[in-house]
């Protein structure tokens, strides 16, 4: 049988005190530990056998944080373009109106009176040619 290389370390005794480097001052995180009283969960060390599980879930949730915001990106944009399809139909169809309206020929006649032209009131003719006169 293979020998076991884990490496346990010797149980501290009461009279050794264990040092810790300390910072010149309180921080942040060292009175967060403090309040969340983290060092009971990890008394053993941390659980490095969950890790690829817990960055799985950051992963899933970053993931879909970013799907949401691209979801909401685009909806925002598909009703901006609604709008102004809106706003560019409105227009087509006022402008169609102002050209059905100017293409009348009574408006037509009322406009070139003014250039000096006259609306003929002969009906017009056609012409035909014999193709010997071509």
């Amino acid at each position: 049988m293979s020998e076991n290389k884990f490496k346990i370390e010797p149980q501290h005794r009461g009279n050794e005190a264990r040092v810790k480097p300390s910072a010149p001052g309180p921080s942040l995180f060292s009175g967060l530990e403090k309040k969340l009283k983290l060092e009971s969960y990890f008394e053993s060390g941390f659980p490095v056998k969950y890790l690829p599980k817990i960055l799985f879930a950051v992963l899933l949730s970053m993931l879909y944080i970013s799907n949401t915001h691209y979801a909401e990106k685009a909806t925002r944009r598909i009703d901006k373009m609604q709008t102004e399809v809106e706003d560019l139909r409105a227009d087509y169809t006022t402008l169609k109106a102002d050209i059905m309206y100017a293409s009348k020929q009574s408006e037509v006649a009322r406009r070139v009176k003014e250039i000096g032209l006259k609306e003929s009131l002969n009906p017009p003719f056609k012409v035909v040619v014999d193709r010997s006169e071509y």
